[in-house]
Protein backbone atom coordinates (compact mmCIF):
# COMPACT_ATOMS: atom_id res chain seq x y z
CA UNK A 1 0.00 0.00 0.00
CA UNK A 2 1.13 3.51 -0.69
CA UNK A 3 1.50 6.22 1.93
CA UNK A 4 1.13 9.04 -0.61
CA UNK A 5 -2.37 10.50 -1.02
CA UNK A 6 -4.31 9.05 -3.95
CA UNK A 7 -5.83 11.54 -6.38
CA UNK A 8 -9.66 11.45 -6.19
CA UNK A 9 -10.08 10.20 -9.78
CA UNK A 10 -7.49 7.47 -9.21
CA UNK A 11 -9.19 6.45 -5.96
CA UNK A 12 -12.56 6.26 -7.73
CA UNK A 13 -11.09 4.00 -10.41
CA UNK A 14 -9.46 1.79 -7.77
CA UNK A 15 -12.72 1.54 -5.79
CA UNK A 16 -14.52 0.72 -9.03
CA UNK A 17 -11.96 -1.96 -9.95
CA UNK A 18 -12.25 -3.67 -6.55
CA UNK A 19 -16.06 -3.58 -6.64
CA UNK A 20 -16.11 -5.10 -10.14
CA UNK A 21 -14.49 -8.30 -8.84
CA UNK A 22 -16.05 -8.44 -5.36
CA UNK A 23 -18.60 -11.20 -4.82
CA UNK A 24 -19.94 -9.69 -1.61
CA UNK A 25 -20.80 -6.11 -0.62
CA UNK A 26 -17.70 -4.26 0.60
CA UNK A 27 -17.85 -1.85 3.53
CA UNK A 28 -16.18 1.55 3.33
CA UNK A 29 -13.69 0.43 5.97
CA UNK A 30 -12.80 -2.70 3.99
CA UNK A 31 -12.36 -0.66 0.81
CA UNK A 32 -10.28 1.98 2.61
CA UNK A 33 -8.05 -0.70 4.14
CA UNK A 34 -7.60 -2.50 0.82
CA UNK A 35 -6.76 0.73 -1.00
CA UNK A 36 -4.69 2.37 1.73
CA UNK A 37 -6.95 5.42 1.71
CA UNK A 38 -8.90 7.29 4.40
CA UNK A 39 -12.51 6.23 4.89
CA UNK A 40 -13.89 9.75 4.16
CA UNK A 41 -12.06 9.80 0.81
CA UNK A 42 -13.44 6.36 -0.06
CA UNK A 43 -16.94 7.49 0.96
CA UNK A 44 -16.65 10.50 -1.39
CA UNK A 45 -15.39 8.27 -4.20
CA UNK A 46 -18.32 5.90 -3.75
CA UNK A 47 -20.76 8.83 -3.76
CA UNK A 48 -19.21 10.16 -6.99
CA UNK A 49 -19.39 6.70 -8.60
CA UNK A 50 -23.07 6.36 -7.64
CA UNK A 51 -23.79 9.76 -9.22
CA UNK A 52 -21.71 8.89 -12.30
CA UNK A 53 -23.49 5.56 -12.86
CA UNK A 54 -26.86 7.28 -12.35
CA UNK A 55 -25.99 9.88 -15.01
CA UNK A 56 -26.38 12.80 -12.62
CA UNK A 57 -23.57 14.82 -14.21
CA UNK A 58 -25.17 14.73 -17.64
CA UNK A 59 -23.54 11.48 -18.71
CA UNK A 60 -25.47 8.36 -19.62
CA UNK A 61 -27.32 6.37 -16.99
CA UNK A 62 -25.44 3.09 -16.93
CA UNK A 63 -26.97 -0.37 -17.19
CA UNK A 64 -25.54 -1.11 -13.76
CA UNK A 65 -25.65 0.67 -10.44
CA UNK A 66 -23.63 0.89 -7.26
CA UNK A 67 -25.93 -0.06 -4.42
CA UNK A 68 -25.48 -0.15 -0.65
CA UNK A 69 -26.67 -3.47 0.75
CA UNK A 70 -25.88 -5.37 3.91
CA UNK A 71 -23.55 -2.71 5.28
CA UNK A 72 -21.45 -2.56 2.13
CA UNK A 73 -21.36 -1.52 -1.51
CA UNK A 74 -21.76 -3.75 -4.56
CA UNK A 75 -22.31 -3.31 -8.30
CA UNK A 76 -25.63 -4.67 -9.60
CA UNK A 77 -27.43 -4.82 -12.93
CA UNK A 78 -30.24 -2.27 -12.92
CA UNK A 79 -33.59 -4.03 -12.40
CA UNK A 80 -34.92 -2.88 -15.79
CA UNK A 81 -32.16 -4.94 -17.46
CA UNK A 82 -32.63 -8.13 -15.42
CA UNK A 83 -34.57 -9.97 -18.12
CA UNK A 84 -32.14 -9.25 -20.96
CA UNK A 85 -29.16 -10.22 -18.79
CA UNK A 86 -30.92 -13.39 -17.63
CA UNK A 87 -31.70 -14.36 -21.23
CA UNK A 88 -28.12 -13.65 -22.29
CA UNK A 89 -26.63 -15.71 -19.48
CA UNK A 90 -29.00 -18.62 -20.09
CA UNK A 91 -28.42 -18.69 -23.84
CA UNK A 92 -24.69 -17.99 -23.84
CA UNK A 93 -23.63 -20.54 -21.27
CA UNK A 94 -23.67 -24.29 -21.68
CA UNK A 95 -26.63 -25.97 -20.03
CA UNK A 96 -24.47 -28.62 -18.39
CA UNK A 97 -23.39 -27.88 -14.84
CA UNK A 98 -20.10 -29.04 -13.37
CA UNK A 99 -20.07 -31.58 -10.55
CA UNK A 100 -19.12 -28.77 -8.13
CA UNK A 101 -22.09 -26.69 -9.32
CA UNK A 102 -24.49 -29.62 -8.97
CA UNK A 103 -23.25 -30.35 -5.45
CA UNK A 104 -23.53 -26.69 -4.45
CA UNK A 105 -26.99 -26.45 -5.98
CA UNK A 106 -28.08 -29.50 -3.98
CA UNK A 107 -26.79 -27.95 -0.76
CA UNK A 108 -28.71 -24.73 -1.46
CA UNK A 109 -31.87 -26.61 -2.46
CA UNK A 110 -31.95 -28.75 0.67
CA UNK A 111 -30.66 -26.23 3.22
CA UNK A 112 -32.05 -22.92 1.95
CA UNK A 113 -31.81 -20.15 2.85
CA UNK A 114 -28.09 -20.64 3.31
CA UNK A 115 -25.05 -18.35 3.27
CA UNK A 116 -21.89 -18.85 1.25
CA UNK A 117 -19.80 -19.72 4.34
CA UNK A 118 -22.41 -22.30 5.37
CA UNK A 119 -22.33 -23.85 1.88
CA UNK A 120 -18.54 -23.92 2.02
CA UNK A 121 -18.67 -25.65 5.42
CA UNK A 122 -20.95 -28.39 4.06
CA UNK A 123 -18.85 -28.90 0.92
CA UNK A 124 -15.46 -28.30 2.61
CA UNK A 125 -14.28 -26.21 -0.34
CA UNK A 126 -14.42 -22.59 -1.47
CA UNK A 127 -17.73 -22.07 -3.29
CA UNK A 128 -17.47 -18.40 -4.32
CA UNK A 129 -17.15 -18.95 -8.07
CA UNK A 130 -19.72 -21.76 -8.11
CA UNK A 131 -22.28 -19.63 -6.28
CA UNK A 132 -21.61 -16.78 -8.72
CA UNK A 133 -22.18 -19.18 -11.64
CA UNK A 134 -25.46 -20.47 -10.17
CA UNK A 135 -26.68 -16.92 -9.55
CA UNK A 136 -25.63 -15.96 -13.08
CA UNK A 137 -27.56 -18.87 -14.52
CA UNK A 138 -30.64 -17.85 -12.52
CA UNK A 139 -30.80 -21.12 -10.57
CA UNK A 140 -30.26 -19.48 -7.16
CA UNK A 141 -30.79 -15.94 -5.93
CA UNK A 142 -30.11 -13.75 -2.95
CA UNK A 143 -32.83 -14.33 -0.37
CA UNK A 144 -31.73 -11.80 2.26
CA UNK A 145 -28.71 -10.32 3.97
CA UNK A 146 -28.15 -11.13 7.63
CA UNK A 147 -28.21 -7.75 9.41
CA UNK A 148 -25.74 -8.90 12.06
CA UNK A 149 -23.10 -10.60 9.91
CA UNK A 150 -23.74 -9.07 6.49
CA UNK A 151 -23.74 -12.59 5.00
CA UNK A 152 -25.95 -13.00 1.96
CA UNK A 153 -28.26 -16.01 2.14
CA UNK A 154 -29.25 -17.82 -1.04
CA UNK A 155 -32.34 -19.71 -2.14
CA UNK A 156 -33.37 -21.55 -5.28
CA UNK A 157 -35.41 -19.83 -8.00
CA UNK A 158 -38.52 -20.71 -9.95
CA UNK A 159 -36.25 -21.35 -12.94
CA UNK A 160 -34.68 -24.27 -11.08
CA UNK A 161 -38.14 -25.71 -10.44
CA UNK A 162 -38.92 -25.41 -14.15
CA UNK A 163 -35.59 -27.02 -15.08
CA UNK A 164 -36.27 -29.91 -12.68
CA UNK A 165 -39.89 -30.23 -13.76
CA UNK A 166 -41.30 -29.82 -10.25
CA UNK A 167 -43.74 -27.37 -8.70
CA UNK A 168 -42.12 -26.96 -5.32
CA UNK A 169 -38.80 -27.61 -3.62
CA UNK A 170 -40.70 -29.97 -1.29
CA UNK A 171 -40.98 -32.37 -4.25
CA UNK A 172 -37.23 -33.05 -4.15
CA UNK A 173 -36.46 -36.59 -3.01
CA UNK A 174 -35.22 -37.11 0.52
CA UNK A 175 -31.43 -37.39 0.50
CA UNK A 176 -30.92 -39.92 3.30
CA UNK A 177 -32.48 -42.92 1.47
CA UNK A 178 -30.16 -42.26 -1.49
CA UNK A 179 -27.03 -42.75 0.60
CA UNK A 180 -25.54 -46.14 1.45
CA UNK A 181 -26.37 -46.12 5.15
CA UNK A 182 -28.75 -43.15 5.15
CA UNK A 183 -27.18 -41.61 8.26
CA UNK A 184 -25.04 -38.89 6.71
CA UNK A 185 -27.68 -37.17 4.58
CA UNK A 186 -29.26 -33.82 5.12
CA UNK A 187 -31.90 -33.77 7.79
CA UNK A 188 -34.54 -31.97 5.73
CA UNK A 189 -37.13 -32.20 8.48
CA UNK A 190 -35.06 -30.15 10.94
Amino acid sequence: MTTEPIAPIDLERRVEAVLMVADEPQSLVTLATALGAPVPAVRQSVERLVADYDGEAGGPRRGFELREVGGGWRIYVRPEHDEVVREFVLTQTPTRLSQAALETLAVVAYKQPISRPQIAAVRSVNVDSVVKTLVGRGLIQEAFTDPETGAIHYETTDLLLVQLGINSIEELPRVAPLLEDGRDGFDVDA
